[in-house]
C-alpha cells in the first residue's frame, strides 16, 4: 500500500461539485421522474389473476430495484456532505429532496406489497418459482406477509408522506442541535471551542483531569439544549406510537424485531446470557477503578485507557495495520482495506466542523462505499476504522445481489463490522511490545464489551421505559435523564459513582429513524461476531469462503436460518451465546490476573 495516505475522502468522483454539484442536480430529476413513472405503473396495475398476467409485477420489480439502488446512491452522498461539514446549508436542503424521494418510493413499495398480499396463492407460488424471481422469494414473502399486518396502501402512502417533514424531519434536527453545541477546552493558556465530535475523543483521554473537565462541560452544553431535544425525542416517539396503534400494533418491539428478522425469544435469550457475563465485567470495573486510583469509576472514567500503549498512532500506521491484519484472516477482505484506503473512501482528518461519531455508507450504483470518522490517533480509533471498513467488506461482498436482497438489517449489519473490529483488536494484544501495552491493548478490547453489554443495555432499558411513559404523554427532560440514570445504574450493576444523565440528548442513535431501536442490533451484531469468530480461529483459513457465504445471506433470511444453515446453530437457546460471552470472560481473566498486584 502506497503510503502516505490523505485522511480526506473523496466525493468529486461520485458527483462532482459538492453540495452544488449539477451533475447530482441532474441525477436527481431523472431519479424523480422514474419513481413518479413507478408510482403511475402501480396505480394502473391490478392483483393478476393468471400467472400469465404477472408480467406486470415483473416489470414493476425492475423499476422498484433500479430506483432503491440510487435513491440508497443520493442518500449517501447528500449524508457524507453534511457530516464533513455541518454547516453546509445545501446539503440539509438536497437531505429534504432525497428523503422526499425516500418517501415516494418507500410509498410505492408499500402500495406493492399490498398487490401481493391481494394475489392468490396459486398465482403467487407459481410466480415466485420462475427462476428469475425465485432468488427474491424471501423478501417477496416477507413483504407479502408483513403488507397484511399494517394499513392499507393509501394510509400507509399518507404516513410516509407525512413523516417526510414529520418524523424524518424531526430526526434531522439533531443536526441543527449537534451543529450549534460548543464545548469550551483549555489548551496551552488559551480557551478554543471544541465541536462534540472532538469533544467525544477528550473523553477518553488519558488525563483524568482533562476527561472529567470534559465532561461536565459536555453534560452542561448538552443541559443547555436538552428542551430542544426533549420535544424532538417526543415527536419522534409520538409518531411512531400512533402509527403503531393505527396499524393495530400494541408491542413496541414488534417492528424493529420485524425489521432485524429475528424473534422475541432470541433477543431474550442474548440478554439473558448478557446478565450472567455481568458480574465479570463489574469485576472489570472495580479493578479499574484501583488501578485509576479511585473509590468507584465516574462515567468519563469507563473509557479511560489502563498502562501504557506505544503513544499516538498515525493514520499511516493504523492503515497498514489493519491491512496486514485482515490479510492474517482474509486476502480478499484485506485488499478490500487496501482499495479504501488507496481510493480515498474514508474521511479521517481531526477538524472542526464535522459531527460527532462513525459510519459507513454504501453507494449501491458505484459499488463503492464511504467511510467517516474522526482519527485522533488512539487505539479506540483504530478499532473504530477497522468496524467502519468490516460494514464496507459486507456490503462490498453483496453488491452483485439484486438490490432488494442488498437490504440487510442492522443487526447482521453489525456483524461484519465488530468482526472485523476483533481481528485487529486480537491481533494488537498478541503484538503488543510489552506487558504494558498488551495491558492497554486488552483493556481497550473490554471496554467494548462494556459498551454492548452494559452502554447500550442501558439505551435499551431507557427507551423500553421512555416508550411506555410516552405512550401517557409528553416526556420532559427531567424526566428523561431521571429514566437515563436508572437505565444506566441497573445496566451498570450499580458500580459506577457518576452518571451520564443527558445521554439520551446527545446521543445520535436515539434521533435515527431509518431503524427504531437503534441499540440492540448493536449488541446482537457483537455477540454474534464473537461466535463467529470463535467459529473462524477453530477452523483457521477455510473459515474465510463460509464467511463470505454467510455475509452473501444476510439480506435473504432471517438470523435464525442464517444460523443455522451456516453455524448449525439456534438462537433461540443459550449455547452459542455463552461460547460468545466466554471470549468476553476470557478477556478479563486474563486482564484481572495480570492486575492482580493492584489490590
Amino acid at each position: 500500500m502506497k503510503t502516505p495516505l490523505k485522511p480526506v475522502w473523496d466525493l468529486e468522483s461520485i458527483f462532482s461539485g459538492g453540495s452544488s454539484s449539477e451533475s447530482f442536480a441532474a441525477y436527481l430529476i431523472e431519479l424523480e421522474q422514474d419513481v413518479r413513472k413507478l408510482q403511475t405503473l402501480l396505480i394502473e396495475t391490478s392483483a393478476p389473476k393468471t400467472v400469465e398476467k404477472t408480467y406486470a409485477f415483473d416489470k414493476i420489480l425492475e423499476l422498484l430495484q433500479s430506483c432503491y439502488i440510487r435513491v440508497s446512491e443520493g442518500s449517501a452522498f447528500v449524508s457524507c456532505l453534511s457530516s464533513q461539514n455541518q454547516k453546509d446549508k445545501k446539503a440539509t436542503q438536497l437531505q429534504g429532496s432525497i428523503s422526499s424521494l425516500a418517501a415516494m418510493l418507500n410509498s410505492s413499495k408499500s402500495r406493492f406489497d399490498n398487490l401481493l398480499s391481494k394475489t392468490t396463492d396459486d398465482v403467487w407460488e407459481k410466480w415466485i418459482a420462475r427462476e428469475e424471481i425465485k432468488p427474491l422469494a424471501f423478501v417477496l414473502n416477507e413483504s407479502r406477509t408483513q403488507a397484511r399486518e399494517k394499513l392499507s396502501p393509501e394510509l400507509e402512502g399518507l404516513a410516509l408522506d407525512l413523516g417526510v417533514d414529520g418524523y424524518h424531519g424531526w430526526g434531522k434536527f439533531y443536526n441543527t442541535i449537534v451543529s450549534k453545541v460548543n464545548i469550551p477546552f483549555e489548551q496551552n493558556g488559551e480557551t478554543i471551542m471544541l465541536s462534540a465530535g472532538q469533544a467525544a475523543n477528550k473523553l477518553s483521554d488519558s488525563d483524568r483531569d482533562v476527561r472529567e473537565t470534559v465532561f461536565a462541560s459536555w453534560e452542561k452544553a448538552w443541559t443547555d439544549v436538552e428542551d430542544f431535544c426533549a420535544d424532538t425525542l417526543n415527536h419522534l416517539a409520538g409518531f411512531r406510537l400512533k402509527l403503531y396503534e393505527n396499524r393495530g400494533w400494541d408491542d413496541i418491539l414488534k417492528e424493529p424485531l420485524a425489521i432485524n428478522r429475528m424473534s422475541r425469544q432470541t433477543l431474550d435469550t442474548m440478554w439473558d446470557v448478557i446478565n450472567g457475563a455481568k458480574p465479570a465485567l463489574v469485576k472489570y470495573l472495580e479493578r479499574k477503578a484501583q488501578l485509576l486510583g479511585v473509590d468507584k469509576l465516574s462515567w468519563s472514567d469507563i473509557d479511560a485507557p489502563v498502562g501504557k500503549s506505544g503513544g499516538k498512532v498515525t493514520y499511516d500506521e493504523a492503515a497498514i495495520n489493519i491491512v496486514e491484519q485482515f490479510a492474517k484472516f482474509s486476502p480478499k477482505l484485506s485488499k478490500f482495506a487496501e482499495m479504501a484506503f488507496e481510493k480515498r473512501w474514508i474521511e479521517a482528518e481531526d477538524r472542526p466542523g464535522k459531527r460527532p461519531g462513525g459510519f459507513c455508507t454504501s453507494l449501491p450504483l458505484s459499488k463503492a462505499t464511504r467511510i467517516f470518522m474522526t482519527f485522533s490517533g488512539t487505539p479506540s480509533n483504530v478499532s473504530t476504522l477497522a468496524h467502519e471498513l468490516g460494514h464496507g467488506y459486507h456490503q462490498h461482498i453483496m453488491e452483485e445481489l439484486p438490490a432488494l436482497n442488498q437490504r440487510y438489517a442492522m443487526n447482521v449489519a453489525e456483524t461484519a463490522s465488530t468482526f472485523a473490529e476483533l481481528i485487529v483488536a486480537d491481533a494488537l494484544v498478541q503484538a503488543a511490545a510489552d506487558e504494558q501495552e498488551k495491558l492497554a491493548l486488552l483493556e481497550d478490547k473490554i471496554q467494548r464489551s462494556v459498551a454492548f453489554f452494559m452502554n447500550i443495555h442501558a439505551r435499551f432499558l431507557f427507551e423500553n421505559r421512555f416508550y411506555e411513559q410516552r405512550k401517557k404523554g409528553l416526556v420532559n427532560a427531567d424526566e428523561l435523564s431521571k429514566l437515563m440514570v436508572e437505565a444506566q445504574q441497573e445496566a451498570f450493576c450499580g458500580v459506577l459513582a457518576s452518571d451520564h444523565p443527558h445521554f439520551w440528548a446527545s446521543k445520535l442513535h436515539f434521533y435515527l429513524t431509518g431503524v427504531p431501536f437503534y441499540n440492540f442490533p448493536y449488541t446482537f451484531g457483537y455477540m454474534f461476531s464473537a461466535g463467529i469468530y470463535a467459529r473462524a480461529q477453530q477452523e483457521g483459513p477455510a473459515f474465510a469462503d463460509k464467511y463470505d457465504d454467510l455475509l452473501r445471506d444476510t439480506g435473504r433470511m432471517t438470523v435464525e436460518e442464517l444460523a443455522q444453515k451456516h453455524l448449525g446453530t439456534d438462537l433461540t437457546q443459550s449455547d452459542f451465546w455463552q461460547n460468545a460471552a466466554d471470549l468476553v470472560i476470557a478477556d478479563i481473566e486474563q486482564f484481572l490476573e495480570m492486575t492482580a498486584a493492584a489490590k
